[in-house]
Formats: C-alpha cells, sequence, structure tokens
C-alpha cells in the first residue's frame, strides 16, 4: 500500500491511524483547476467544491470581505513530501504531525479542503480568527456547505486550525 510506505519512509508509526481520530480519506475520481492561490500556484478542488467556493468568495467579496486560497488539493505524495521539509528544517516528527496530518488523513486529499487568508494577516497562523474574513466565515460558510475542520475543542489530534475550511455540501 503506498500510504504505509509512505509513513515508513517518513517514520510515523504503524498505530498512527488508531491514536489520531481522524479518516483515511480518499482521493477524487474528478478535479478541475480552481486557479492561482495567493502564491501563484495551480490549484486544483472538486468541481462541487469549485462551484461553492466561487459562490462563497463572491458573497463575502459584496460584503466588503476578501478572501484568500492559500491551498486545495493535495495528494499523498505532497503531503509526504510537505513533512520531509519540515523535517528537513529541523522540526520533529511529533510537532509536525500535530499541525500536518500524515499521508492518506488528510482532508486536502479529497479535494474539499481549503485553507484560506485573508490580506493583511499571515496564511496559516492563528491569528487569522481575529480577522473580519474569519468572522464572516464563521457566520456564513455553511450556507456554502463548508464547515470548520479543526475548532478548538476538535477531538483530533491536529490543533486548532481557523483557515482550514472543508466542503460537505453534497
Amino acid at each position: 500500500m503506498q500510504i504505509r510506505s509512505l509513513h515508513q519512509a517518513l517514520g510515523i508509526a504503524d498505530d498512527y491511524n488508531d491514536r489520531i481520530g481522524l479518516p483515511l480519506q480518499q482521493e477524487p475520481e474528478r478535479l478541475v483547476d480552481a486557479g492561482p492561490d495567493m502564491f501563484d500556484r495551480p490549484q486544483q478542488m472538486t468541481p462541487s467544491t469549485m462551484l461553492a467556493w466561487q459562490g462563497m468568495r463572491d458573497r463575502a467579496a459584496s460584503d466588503g470581505i476578501t478572501l484568500l486560497l492559500v491551498s486545495a488539493y493535495r495528494g499523498a505524495a505532497y503531503q509526504a513530501d510537505v513533512i520531509r521539509r519540515k523535517l528537513d528544517g529541523g522540526r520533529t516528527l511529533e510537532d509536525i504531525l500535530r499541525v500536518n496530518a500524515a499521508p492518506g488523513y488528510s482532508e486536502h486529499h479529497t479535494g474539499r479542503a481549503l485553507d484560506i487568508a485573508t490580506p493583511g494577516d499571515p496564511p496559516l497562523e492563528t491569528t487569522f480568527e481575529l480577522t473580519a474574513a474569519f468572522a464572516w466565515l464563521s457566520d456564513n460558510a455553511d450556507e456554502f456547505g463548508f464547515v470548520l475542520s479543526y475548532p478548538r475543542d476538535s477531538v483530533s489530534a491536529i490543533t486548532y486550525e481557523p483557515w482550514h475550511w472543508c466542503f460537505r455540501g453534497d
């Protein structure tokens, strides 16, 4: 199994899935191009996620809120590369797995998870919770089928991520 070999290469314990409270995530059959993210990297998501994201982003804009896409779909191999880069940068695996799910367990694998930012706030920081964009998402994202995946009281192994929203609309 590809996930098992990725885990072994990264030093992730065989009992990871028993300890984390996250399901194994399935990659989608179909992805569509979603344009560039805030760093001008090409992004993809499922067709229904794309429609919901566009509607939510446009509605936020009409309310004076700018939502920026930080990242969307990531395959398991890409997730392994993210972890590998952080390990190479001197971080411990335990520390990394508090903020990044192991390959196979990231909602980003589904093409439905989006990391969202707003101008004037550094991306992927908890300070996002203090922004008007986060307040707007908290009040409106569910209308578009998005939920905050890792709230403060989450029972999963992933720490609080106010920027991480997953489409569950269909």
